[in-house]
């Protein structure tokens, strides 16, 4: 993979609130396995302004490192009782949280995956779709993960998230997401 420059328009899409149910940015639909987290963060613009009604999606393995997904080939392992995948908006401020599992770690032809979270970004004045991965601090696969080790050695702070205040017990991270920075400082976002 290779990291991309955000292009930077004022044009749809627009996305209605029936496009949202409640309960879209919990992964843990089910009764799943594993470590309950939250994932929060905002989703800025050039200048630190909110990316008001932007749409995420995040989708992950499971604590075991499996996706319920015909192309894994443990996938008939998965968790039933872990989703997978899931949807926020943003709100005025920009701000997003999904509720999840810590994921697993898992082996790819490119080479062994640190524990991640993929996350994918549109919006009003985003020209496609946004790509990019949060992965989770102190996490020693992190120093092999073959997506993070594509980047120059300073980008890739930015996509390792920060431990947040917990909720209720649960552990809290949060990233947030610099769409266009004029001084380079934007979040790395990947091509298909």
């Amino acid at each position: 993979m290779r990291a991309i420059p955000t292009p930077w328009h004022t044009i749809g899409p627009f996305f209605p609130r029936t496009f949202f149910h409640d309960g879209d940015n919990d992964l843990n639909r089910g009764a799943a396995r594993g470590q309950r987290i939250v994932l929060r963060g905002r989703v800025l613009e050039e200048g630190g302004a909110p990316c008001v009604n932007a749409v995420l999606e995040a989708w992950q393995a499971d604590a075991e490192g499996r996706f319920a997904h015909p192309l894994d080939p443990e996938g008939r392992d998965a968790d039933p009782g872990f989703l997978g995948w899931g949807r926020a908006w943003t709100d005025e401020d920009g701000r997003f949280e999904f509720r999840t599992i810590r994921p697993g770690g898992y082996d790819d032809p490119a080479g062994r995956r640190a524990p991640h979270v993929n996350i994918m970004v549109i919006g009003s004045g985003i020209m496609g779709r946004l790509q990019t991965t949060l992965f989770f601090p102190d996490e020693p696969a992190n120093l092999a993960d073959p997506v993070l080790l594509s980047l120059p050695a300073p980008l890739r702070p930015r996509l390792i998230a920060a431990p947040d205040s917990e909720e209720k017990g649960v552990p809290a991270f949060r990233l947030d997401l610099l769409l266009h920075d004029a001084a380079g400082g934007e979040t790395p976002f990947f091509e298909d």
